[in-house]
């Protein structure tokens, strides 16, 4: 699962299929992150066919195959997007590149589900939502530390259920271990990867409007910087934001490439959600000092504490609802506008991101 290394965490679930062989056939592209294997694995488990896999890089597919012995290897793009069986295509793009291949996918009528960040610039998510209302497809993003984490599925459930009141404030923390040797090229320029707040803050930011019950909310304040890894000039290694949804809830997070080699997993996520009759603590992938292993969920009530340990137990709702909406035309899922609106906060934060290098934060502590 890539334990030690975020890039190619690809968690597996129990199987759970909604569909029967064949009935909803899907196809892999663009390798470039390995949370492809995460989005394929959680299509298959939900009863999807993997039918083929492109990627102009022989060595990708070949590694891909590797996993999936039985997909075919697509000689080309087109042979991809011109198959009619074909009702859905898993992307995971070079960030940058992750908007336009979705409009083309959608153009082909054919559902596109790619990585976060779904977009690096604003007129990509313009063109992704004029694609949608032309074509009726779906353009839907894996904001995997949310939908493809036990612990942080059951929140939702526990908050949904009024288990800690009304959402008064998230705060979320999404560390990661840069292990910068393993990283493409891409990853270090910021055109392309988008900025962190961009990249890895997107997360955040879904997980904030999903878990206070936001349809929309403002970007606050946001910084970022490159505090350790001067021989990356582009690389922002650090980045905060405080947000304020529209029904009054708050929301602050706090990203980052800092993990330390000491570290038994590649980050120490973890999100606080405060409501007005309670809180719960996610510690996702690890409990430091404690267990190596991932999803605890800490929920203090009006009656006592709980510490729940919930891997293996709860499981990925996610990808059977979506294969359900694509064959449906529903949004169960998870709606257009919160993909859109998470990613638009993301974009926007980024932009107004101030810059805080280490000489300049020296000289506003004089002041």
């Amino acid at each position: 699962m890539g334990k030690h290394d975020g890039m190619n965490y690809a968690p597996q679930g129990k199987p759970s299929p909604v569909v029967a062989a064949g009935e909803f056939v899907f196809a892999a592209m663009a390798l470039e992150h390995g949370h492809i294997y995460g989005m394929c694995n959680g299509l298959l488990e939900a009863g999807a066919t993997l039918k083929w896999v492109y990627d102009p890089d022989p060595a990708k597919v070949e590694q891909f195959r590797k996993t999936y012995p039985q997909v075919q290897a697509a000689s080309s793009e087109q042979e991809v997007l011109q198959d009619a069986e074909v009702k859905l295509v898993a992307a995971a793009a070079i960030t940058s590149e992750r908007g336009p291949l979705g409009v083309k996918v959608m153009k082909h009528g054919k559902h596109y589900f790619t990585d976060k960040a779904p977009f690096t610039t604003l007129a990509q998510l313009a063109d992704a939502k004029a694609a949608v209302q032309e074509t009726g497809c779906k353009y839907m993003v894996y904001y995997s530390e949310r939908l493809h984490v036990e612990s942080a599925v059951y929140a939702g459930q526990l908050i949904e259920q009024g288990a800690i009141g009304r959402v008064v404030q998230v705060l979320g923390l999404g560390p990661h271990r840069l292990n910068a040797p393993s990283r493409p090229d891409w990853f270090f320029r910021k055109e392309q990867y988008g900025g962190i707040l961009c990249d890895i803050g997107s997360h955040q930011i879904e997980q904030f409007l999903y878990y206070s019950g936001n349809a929309n909310a403002s970007v606050l304040h946001s910084k970022v910087g490159n505090f350790n890894n001067a021989e990356y000039p582009e690389l922002e290694d650090f980045g905060d934001a405080s947000l304020l949804g529209e029904n009054g809830a708050a929301g602050y997070f706090r990203v980052d490439w800092l993990t330390p080699d000491g570290l038994g997993t590649w980050g120490d996520g973890r999100t606080i959600i405060l409501g007005t009759k309670g809180y719960i603590e996610l510690r996702k992938y690890i409990d430091v000092g404690r267990s190596s292993s991932g999803d605890h969920l800490y929920l203090v009530d009006g009656e006592k504490e709980h510490h729940l340990e919930v891997s293996g137990k709860v499981g990925y709702p996610f990808f059977g609802k979506l294969i359900l909406d694509c064959l449906n035309g529903t949004e169960t899922a998870m709606t257009h506008q919160h993909a859109f609106k998470a990613a638009e906060l993301c974009l926007l934060a980024q932009e107004q991101a101030i810059w805080i290098p280490q000489e300049a934060a020296a000289s506003i502590l004089k002041l």
